[in-house]
């Protein structure tokens, strides 16, 4: 018989794997979700930084251009393996369609090429395309509208970013010849189904163990993905429950990678009892459904949060103790020193006194994570 302590045990150990290469960690996860906002580092970074030797703040924008590893949206916006990116790809479902806006498409991607990678702004003052209606329903540029447009069709790709804005080059062949879709669409409807559970599997992957109410709903979110198959979503995810290994605890239907065991992954990694402050959007703790089943409390990302209606904070992070979460921390960087503001679920930190040691140790790690940032 399952239970949810194993069910935790699981979740943790899978996710924070022994620390490995940046590539290594990126291919392992196979998605890492992105967000502008650094409190104290961006998102991406922290969710690196416990899985990469040695990581530093901005290590990944700095090795982008050497890595294998592609800008793109996933479930959510993010970096994803060239593999799951070449599974995702070509976007049928989301053409430019031959108006005058896929002329002025095809005019850019020609400008592109002749310059091997451009800025935003060198596209604007080329083609002077004016202002649109973005998706907030204010005014964005019409150049980075269309070129986000021409990035998510797969004409375009991220060949780094020059101080946090994205530097664009053509999305050529695998042999390197210019082509409209640069990508080959699988041939056939069994092809098709095998293309569809594979990105579904690097889903699964990354956020086992999943309840099922939360399987359905990543799947579902793979309509960003892959538009041109979201019709075919709700027959993939019947696929999932049916190869996917499942067990049903506390009145929950839970699911996982079907050559995984439960029961056979250590707490953590660093030790029984490590301590770790967790991105908002790390792994471990993204799906807030899971999160309350397994830890048994409510964290919200509140960066959007009006600041009277604020409980944990701007940004807090997740406080891991073994394999609990059992609060959360606000924390940033003056004249090198940390300052942590540390709130718990029960009200105080755990009496162990193994926890007081191995806080101090990842404040002191998280002070130079972001030091080497600044």
């Amino acid at each position: 018989m399952i239970t949810l302590d194993q069910l935790r045990a699981l979740a943790v150990g899978r996710s924070l794997f022994p620390p490995t290469t940046l590539q290594g960690a990126i291919d392992t996860l196979g998605f890492v979700q992105a967000d502008p906002i650094r409190a104290p580092a961006r998102a991406q970074d922290l969710t690196l930084r416990p899985r990469v030797y040695g990581y530093r703040a901005g290590d990944l924008e700095r090795c982008y251009p050497d890595l294998a590893v592609e800008e793109d949206v996933f479930i959510n916006y993010g970096f994803v393996t060239r593999a799951l990116r070449a599974l995702m790809h070509p976007r049928t479902g989301a053409a430019l369609r031959p108006t005058a806006r896929h002329a002025r498409a095809q005019a850019v991607l020609a400008f592109v090429r002749e310059r091997g990678s451009v800025h935003p702004r060198e596209v604007d003052a080329r083609f002077s395309p004016g202002r649109v209606t973005n998706y907030w329903g204010g005014s964005s540029s019409a150049t980075t509208h269309l070129l986000e447009a021409m990035h998510y069709k797969g004409l375009l790709r991220v060949a780094k970013r020059d101080q946090g804005i994205r530097i664009y080059a053509a999305q050529e062949s695998p042999h390197g010849a210019p082509r409209e879709t640069p990508y080959v669409p699988p041939a056939g409807a069994a092809a098709r189904r095998a293309h569809i559970d594979a990105i579904v599997d690097v889903v699964v992957r990354k956020y086992a163990p999943l309840p099922g109410a939360s399987l359905s709903y990543v799947v579902s979110r793979l309509r960003y993905a892959i538009p041109q198959w979201r019709g075919e979503l709700a027959a993939a995810l019947v696929r999932a429950k049916r190869r996917l290994a499942h067990e049903r605890v506390d009145g929950v239907d839970w699911y996982w990678p079907a050559d995984e065991t439960v029961g056979a992954a250590k707490a953590t990694p660093y030790g029984l009892d490590a301590v770790r402050l967790l991105a908002p959007f790390d792994p471990i703790v993204w799906d807030r459904r899971r999160f309350e089943l397994l830890w048994g409390w409510a964290y919200r990302f509140e960066a959007y949060t009006p600041v009277a209606k604020r409980k944990l904070g701007y940004y807090a992070l997740p406080l891991l103790w073994r394999d609990r979460v059992v609060g959360w921390g606000n924390v940033s960087l003056s004249d090198g020193q940390l300052h942590a503001d540390l709130g718990y679920v029960e009200g105080r930190p755990p009496r162990e006194k193994a926890f007081k040691r191995e806080l101090e140790a990842e404040l002191e790690r998280m002070r130079g994570f972001i030091a080497s940032g600044a």
